[in-house]
């Protein structure tokens, strides 16, 4: 008997080999890849992380460590720090005037309140003094004494052309003329600093004498009033300032001395303006120390045509100093063994000594290194934790 195939079984048969063959392909490259992976798994098993060779840790090439282990050289720098130093605000002293009586007597009048802005060559104050009718008097003398010089110089001169008169009397009448014009010079002088010199009423009989201030600015200080008498030429009437410019003084402590230095920056708060700054650099330092606090005064040029810095007021000035070169190394680098702390130091490639070092002040992520590295040695920076065992 003849078996016949149907056609129908035939595509069945070669699907089921065909998916049979697929499988065994994919259970092989299964079986091949975790083979893979296994052996290189006992691979790295068998790669220690390091080894030890007397004070000496190396990291083998295949070492995993290799791209964990961060290593950076010991650098040198120059930190800046700032420095908290008290201060209070003053007026210029070469803006500031005390206006100073030049005569002795009664101040009759003030034109100006203590507070009050005034211009330069505005009158502020009058005084009624004998000493200024004396000097009008003693002016007037001085002119006729010199009119009177000259018209006999003038006919000495004239008597000696025609030669009637001696040498001697013409040089003795010469003498008399340059004493006469000493002394009206003398008057005239004294009228000027008295600031009436040229003044078109002048009297010998005026006792009025007005009082000007030399500068604009403000009636900082007012020591007289109205009806007092003045008799001391020393003391000052009123005090006038510029304050459209103010020094913050900061009082320095003899041992931050060597760290100032003309154009040093400097940040200045005041208690009356919480929040806010005023960023300067010193312009001047005093060539001396103060005698009863041993502190040497720094100054600091601020704008103030606001009026805000109004002198006397305290201030904190804050100077940025920098320090003598330190070598400098993360934090990160640093490790404990024992009481010790200690860094991880790169003698050759990857061979690495551990080393005890001594330590300064932080600065951020940074810290000082006082002894124990150079600068330019490489240091593990991060990662040393692992090895350090």
């Amino acid at each position: 008997m003849q078996i016949k195939h149907s056609a129908s079984t035939t595509p069945k048969k070669t699907l089921a080999i065909t998916v049979i063959v697929i499988l065994a392909i994919a259970a092989s490259f299964y079986f091949g890849i975790s083979r893979s992976n296994e052996n290189k798994k006992t691979v790295e098993a068998d790669v220690p992380m390091f080894t030890v060779q007397a004070d000496k840790l190396l990291v083998p090439p295949e070492s995993p460590l290799r791209k964990r282990l961060v290593v950076a050289a010991v650098s040198s720098a120059s930190p800046v720090h700032s420095i908290d130093i008290p201060g209070v605000v003053e007026a210029d002293p070469a803006n500031t005037v005390n206006i100073l009586p030049p005569l002795s007597g009664r101040l009759i009048e003030l034109k100006v309140k203590l507070g009050d802005a005034v211009k330069a060559g505005q009158v502020v104050a009058i005084i009624s003094s004998s000493d200024l009718a004396q000097a009008y008097s003693d002016a007037d003398k001085a002119r006729d004494a010199l009119d009177l010089a000259q018209r006999a110089l003038q006919r000495g001169e004239g008597v000696n052309s025609a030669g009637a008169n001696a040498a001697k009397d013409l040089e003795q009448i010469k003498s008399n003329h340059n004493q006469a014009q000493a002394e009206f010079n003398r008057a005239e002088q004294r009228l000027k600093t008295l600031g009436v010199a040229n003044d078109s009423n002048r009297d010998s009989k005026n006792r009025v004498l007005t009082i000007s201030t030399p500068i604009s600015g403000t009636v900082t200080v007012l020591n007289n009033g109205a009806g007092s008498y003045i008799n001391d030429a020393t003391a000052s009437i009123m005090t006038v300032a510029n304050l459209d410019h103010v020094w913050v003084t900061a009082n320095v402590p003899e041992s931050l001395v060597s760290t100032l230095h003309k154009g040093q920056n400097a940040e200045i708060t005041l208690a009356a303006y919480a929040g806010e700054t005023w960023q300067g650099k010193i312009s001047t330092i005093s060539a001396i120390l103060e005698p009863d606090t041993h502190r040497n005064k720094a100054r600091i040029i601020f704008s103030n045509t606001d009026g805000r810095l109004k002198p006397n007021m305290y201030a904190n000035v804050k100077l940025a100093t920098a320090q003598a070169g330190k070598l400098m190394i993360p934090t990160s680098a640093l490790l404990m063994n024992n009481d010790s702390i200690t860094v991880f130091v790169e003698t050759t490639p990857w061979t690495f000594v551990r080393r005890t070092v001594s330590i300064g002040s932080e600065d951020g992520d940074q810290v000082s290194v006082l002894s124990g590295l150079a600068a330019g040695e490489r240091v593990i920076v991060r990662g040393g934790v692992l090895i350090n065992d």
